[in-house]
């Protein structure tokens, strides 16, 4: 005689099942909210850092010594909690400006859920206005006719809209927490002394002010909850007699996480935020401006050193070129630096900022000040250099700027010879070389990393002057292009999205002070997180786990209450299919294997 097979409870195969997944869930759970520890993200040491016995490296270091060094400021006898009395422990020696780099979360609303804008079952309303006789027919064939219709409908769009609406307000909540993520972990493991986002904040310039203030309110409470815009009294307009907006820590001093600037947020507006040179307009700019900051403005940072007696003093020190160590921060929106504009009026507002910037700068003959600006769409590069070729589109009832992905060859070069002040002409003051700086900007999803510069040994064209040449900037580090006297130029890092379908990237960037040659350096690192599915994977396996574990514990205690649970569950499953499989296979449920099976009375 066949001895039955004896199968397992359920609460034992739950208990089996949580054998596997809590590990499991637990393990991933760790990984993803220390993802940049695992990741060993870091922000670049400057070589001056370094505690070896080699020589310094020229280049900064993006590996162990510089996670190492972030690492420790998460160490509790480290610097910053160590007694002054403390001889083994000694300071940060992390970069003194610190800038944790977002582009493009692009946060979308109402205007991607379908029941907003069509309304919940819409066909099933038109349906019921059809049967009572509340709209106008030529005939009750048509109105028959239109009423089927709608019945149809409700099922082929009705259900199927409101179930995408479901859905997709989900993934609206989990795309804000996934990108808050991104931030507040990174900035709990990097410790940024500055955080900006190179614009397209939210995802349209075409939303009504309700829309966009309702976006406006998630950007700050949930994506980048407890941190703050940058205030207008602090964004200054470029002057010759101007306040400083703060100062950096140098390379001896220990990290500082009470700088107001630690939790401010330097918003860049974006193509989504305000439109493109033929779509922005008052409304646009200022509804922007008031929820996030200005589009135009500068800051300015000073580094205190103990040394300052080489630098420039008209009385005592007249033919120094050293001057104090500043570093100068430009918030600029290019949107509209292209034409035909929609607004002129906003369009010479921000030319007459530009030019602000330009006659308040130090002297291309001086040393010791940087310029970093921060901008949304990247500057002219030719097709082949990054992802995309030039695009540029009008609008059909105006000829105005409808779209673009760079800007125009002209306009980039105003941000080089302009700002920058560097030129192709080797006889122009300081031979050209222009002012050390960084331009940082979003807009291309996929990121670039790019080096401008024009050669001041090549034959000028007989029609105009030289042209600015531009290369990806590993080839062009390699190619020893970089640092040339009769090559002035600049890098141009395009910053990666942090949205989910690219990986939720940051950028890391590092900017120091090298006071044998007066001058400040930097380097750029990035840190991925994933795509947004991990984020979803890990809190989905973690719900499941917890379920499991409370319907564990209740089972348990319902036992010793003398409830048999396997039994009532085995009966539930059992009643369940009879009901499938109907009143004809009821004789087969005696037959199940499973031993010691009864139903409660």
């Amino acid at each position: 005689m066949t001895k039955p097979q004896r199968r397992q409870s359920p609460t034992a195969i739950l208990g089996n099942g949580l054998q596997f997944l809590a590990p499991l869930a637990v393990a991933l759970t760790i990984y993803l909210y220390l993802y940049p520890v695992f990741g060993t993200c870091a922000f670049p040491l400057p070589p001056a850092a370094r505690h070896d016995d080699a020589a310094a490296p020229v280049a900064a270091d993006t590996g162990r010594a510089a996670y190492l060094e972030t690492a420790r400021l998460h160490w509790p006898f480290s610097a910053a909690n160590a007694t002054d009395t403390d001889d083994t422990a000694r300071p940060s020696q992390l970069a003194p400006f610190r800038l944790l780099t977002l582009g493009d979360p692009q946060l979308e609303g109402d205007t991607s859920i379908p029941t907003k804008y069509l309304g919940v079952f819409p066909h099933a309303t038109s349906l019921f206005r059809h049967l009572t006789f509340q709209t106008p027919h030529s005939s009750l064939r048509q109105r028959v006719r239109q009423s089927v219709h709608d019945a149809v409908d409700i099922f082929l769009e009705d259900v199927f809209n409101l179930a995408e609406s479901v859905r997709k307000r989900i993934d609206l909540l989990g795309n804000d927490f996934y990108l808050a993520h991104i931030y507040r972990t990174l900035h709990w493991w990097t410790r940024p002394t500055h955080v900006t986002v190179l614009g397209d904040l939210v995802g349209s310039q075409w939303l009504d002010d309700g829309e966009f203030s309702r976006r406006a309110r998630r950007y700050w409470t949930r994506v980048f909850r407890g941190a703050e815009r940058v205030p207008d009294d602090v964004a200054a307009y470029p002057a010759e007699e101007y306040d400083l907006s703060g100062y950096l820590n140098d390379t001896t001093s220990t990290n500082d996480t009470t700088s107001p600037w630690t939790r401010r947020v330097i918003n860049v507006a974006g193509n989504h935020d305000i439109g493109y040179a033929g779509d922005i307009n008052d409304n646009r700019t200022e509804r922007f401006e008031h929820a996030f900051g200005k589009v135009n403005y500068e800051l300015r940072f000073e580094l205190p050193l103990s040394n300052t007696n080489t630098t420039y003093n008209p009385l005592s020190n007249p033919h120094s070129s050293h001057l104090v160590p500043e570093l100068r921060v430009v918030v600029l929106n290019d949107m509209n630096l292209d034409t035909p504009a929609a607004s002129t009026d906003l369009q010479d507002a921000t030319y007459s900022f530009i030019n602000s910037v330009i006659n308040t700068a130090s002297a291309v003959e001086f040393k010791g000040h940087f310029t970093l600006i921060l901008t949304h769409i990247p500057l002219y590069k030719p097709a082949g250099v990054c992802i995309d070729a030039p695009l540029f589109a009008f609008h059909e009832h105006d000829g105005s700027l409808k779209e673009q992905n760079q800007l125009s060859a002209a306009a980039s070069r105003g941000f080089l010879e302009g700002i920058l002040g560097m030129s192709g002409d080797v006889h122009a003051p300081a031979r050209g070389r222009g002012r050390p700086g960084v331009i940082l900007n979003g807009h291309d999803h996929e990121g670039c990393d790019t080096w401008h510069f024009i050669n001041q040994t090549a034959d000028a064209p007989a029609d105009g002057p030289r042209e600015w040449e531009v290369q990806r900037w590993r080839k062009a580090n390699k190619a020893g292009l970089v640092g040339r006297d009769e090559m002035p130029g600049v890098r141009e890092i395009t910053v990666r999205s942090m949205m989910g379908d690219f990986g939720g990237n940051a950028g890391l960037l590092s900017v120091w002070f090298d006071e044998a040659s007066w001058e400040w350096r930097f380097e750029y690192a990035t840190c991925p997180l994933g795509t947004q599915h991990l984020w979803w994977l890990v809190h989905v396996l973690d719900l499941l786990v917890v379920v499991g574990i409370v319907l564990v514990v209740v089972a348990k205690v319902l036992a010793v209450a003398g409830v048999d649970v396997d039994a009532w569950v085995m009966s539930m499953v059992e009643r369940s299919k009879v009901l499938g499989v109907g009143a004809g296979e009821k004789g087969a449920r005696g037959k199940s294997g499973y031993v010691g099976l009864e139903a409660p009375s």
